[in-house]
């Protein structure tokens, strides 16, 4: 896994990298995209606007910036490329961080794309320092200069304007106007709960997810449609909200598991937060699954290497991704897409972390 991490965000930076130099060598020094605004006689943004082929610039001066442009060297880059043909043959993949599940998703578009005639493209969007609408920044950046279409995992933002195609996996919470993938956060919630009750647990925990993202809101309505379902008054107390990150999920979990009144079980709404919960549990001398048990959600592969392996809900991460590939093609060849909401089924994979309640 971490090779594959480092893999991809060696490849996001070559790509960064390149975009933020816009540079092209003439004559042995490095040119800029500023040194053809200041030769064209506009600016940066009408050099740009020209270059990807944008409205809202006359022709004349469209015409004198290419001029520009060639006489600088720029038919040598990527750039130049995609000016001359509109395309870059390149499909973006837009994450907040590089981590285990947008790992995933990378491998099933990576799969999905093998052998036809587009590159992928993965870009961080480094969401913890510009906060929420990086995606928004980073198709300013990318599109029609590097990508020709984009593929968001967990954005923060329910919908963005661009000229490029782009399709959202597990979008933000809201009506989506983007075409949407995602795995059905609900009934694999409901039925991690149930699996907890039928073990006959009935002081469940909850660790919830990222609030601003559609399965966050889901899975914690999947499990209280199991308790209500089960019989099994709904404790606030018993909620914690971890944001989908293990170290975030660290703080819930201890607050949770040293409470007077601590759950039997906890359901985390994605697996690092369920291993947030197995190093709080081991930390407080908690046996894992005599004194509690524990589920997740995803199916990461460190989740069947933790010890004891964690119990999970499945989610086919790199289904999701290689639909998302599908369908971003599809609108790439002006294609209508048969669905433009699609959901994914999950399942449940019972591991050692899960056992019958201690009489």
């Amino acid at each position: 896994m971490r090779q594959v991490l480092q893999r991809t965000e060696k490849v996001s930076n070559v790509f960064e990298n390149a975009f933020q130099a816009l540079a092209f060598v003439d004559m042995g020094r490095r040119t800029t995209i500023n040194d053809v605004a200041a030769a064209a006689g506009v600016s940066v943004a009408t050099v740009s606007k020209a270059v990807n082929g944008r409205y809202g610039i006359a022709p004349d001066t469209v015409a004198r910036v290419l001029k520009v442009v060639q006489e600088l060297g720029y038919e040598s880059s990527l750039v130049a490329s995609s000016m001359r043909s509109r395309r870059t043959g390149v499909i973006g993949v837009l994450v907040a961080d590089f981590e285990p599940f947008s790992a995933e998703i990378l491998k099933g578009v990576g799969a999905e794309l093998r052998g036809t005639q587009y590159d992928l493209l993965a870009y961080a969007g480094s969401h913890q320092v510009e906060g929420p609408g990086w995606e928004r920044r980073s198709l300013q950046r990318l599109s029609g200069t590097l990508i020709d279409a984009a593929i968001m995992v967990t954005p923060t933002v329910v919908s963005a304007s661009a000229d490029i195609p782009i399709v959202a996996i597990d979008p933000h919470a809201g009506r989506a106007d983007l075409p949407t993938v995602e795995s059905d956060s609900f009934s694999g919630a409901r039925l991690a709960t149930q699996y907890l009750i039928e073990l006959g647990h009935t002081r469940i925990g909850f660790i919830g997810g990222r609030p601003d993202l559609r399965s966050a809101g889901l899975r914690e309505a999947g499990y209280r449609r199991a308790l209500s379902d089960g019989g099994i008054a709904f404790d606030s107390s018993l909620m914690r909200e971890g944001r989908y990150q293990q170290q975030t999920a660290r703080e819930p979990a201890m607050s949770l598991l040293r409470s007077p009144s601590r759950p039997t079980a906890v359901f985390a709404a994605n697996d690092l937060s369920g291993i947030a919960i197995l190093e709080v549990a081991a930390e407080l001398g908690l046996s894992v699954p005599g004194d509690l048990s524990v589920i997740g959600f995803d199916d990461i592969p460190e989740a069947s290497q933790m010890t004891p392996p964690l119990t999970t809900i499945r989610q086919p991460m790199q289904t999701l991704g290689a639909t998302a590939a599908r369908m971003v093609v599809a609108l790439m060849a002006g294609e209508t897409l048969e669905a433009t909401h699609i959901l994914l089924p999950t399942q449940l994979v019972p591991r050692a972390t899960t056992a019958r309640l201690r009489q």
